[in-house]
């Protein structure tokens, strides 16, 4: 069947100066419908008509139908990490791999990158029936993985909503989540994140954690406030009962962690906490 976006194995019917005419239906090709050009450069070798030739088929320059022997970097309905070849007014230019580019379309970009960049982008057909790209992903990630409970896995975040939190997808093909109760604004789009599944739900989809368990979060974390008071002339300028925001903007942690740190610091002796700030206890 010869489907955009696909691959098809062809069989040729009958070759002219231009190339040869390929059909996946002996009778639709008598009547001389239901066939695609496959360009004179691309004919293997040696091959005639009643020969079977597997191409991929998008369109060309024109907008018409061709097929190619060229096998490219993303199929139909598939997610890639993909280079931006160039930027222009209506969107990227994306290299698959064939000689005519992607585009990947300003409105379907969740964020902006340039020239050289790699990004995930998944291949759809738009509205008036090209091929085109898309960074919003969710709906083309797989949830048929192999990873459980406390599974250690690396993606990329691909969008980040205030509401719900970091969209990831592990291994840039399946989906995942980092919710927005656990997500300190660490990493942005586009960067690769090392996490632990902390939850699979009945669907498949992934719940993520870029921090590590309670207990060896807390020291992690109470030594980047160590570290914070003694290039800070032992002081932070507020208390355990700070704005969320401050304590997320300034430690890249939620309040609760903040309070954990603080209260295993004040445990061991080395902070005191005054009306107004954490200090540190001088050794003697």
């Amino acid at each position: 069947m010869i489907e955009l976006g696909k691959e098809a194995k062809l069989k040729i019917v009958r070759i002219l100066p231009q190339g040869a005419y390929l059909s996946d239906d002996d009778e639709s090709a008598d009547s001389g419908g239901n066939e695609v050009l496959l360009p004179k450069k691309q004919i293997p070798k040696g091959a005639g008509p009643g020969d079977t030739v597997e191409v991929f088929i998008y369109r060309d320059s024109k907008d018409r139908l061709i097929a190619t022997t060229a096998e490219p970097l993303i199929h139909l309905g598939e997610v890639q990490r993909l280079q931006i070849k160039e930027v222009s007014k209506i969107g990227a230019f994306l290299d698959i791999g064939l000689e005519r580019d992607l585009l990947l379309p300003f409105s379907e970009q969740t964020y902006r990158k340039e020239e050289g960049s790699y990004i995930l982008a998944a291949m759809y057909v738009d509205k008036s029936g090209r091929l085109a790209a898309t960074m919003k992903i969710y709906e083309y990630l797989s949830t048929d993985h192999p990873y459980k409970e406390d599974s250690e896995v690396q993606g990329t975040v691909y969008e980040i909503s205030r509401n719900f939190g970091a969209f990831v997808a592990v291994d840039d093909k399946y989906s995942a989540l980092i919710p927005a109760k656990d997500f300190s604004g660490e990493v942005r789009e586009g960067d690769r994140v090392y996490a632990r599944v902390v939850k699979v739900h009945e669907d498949g989809k992934m719940d993520l954690s870029i921090r590590k368990k309670a207990y060896l979060q807390m020291d992690e974390d109470a030594g980047t406030l160590l570290s914070y008071l003694q290039s800070h002339e032992g002081s932070i300028p507020f208390t355990d009962k700070a704005d969320p925001e401050l304590i997320r903007e300034t430690f890249h942690m939620s309040k609760a962690a903040f309070k954990r740190a603080v209260g295993h610091l004040l445990k061991e002796g080395k902070v005191r906490i005054t009306t107004e700030k954490i200090e540190e206890v001088a050794r003697l």
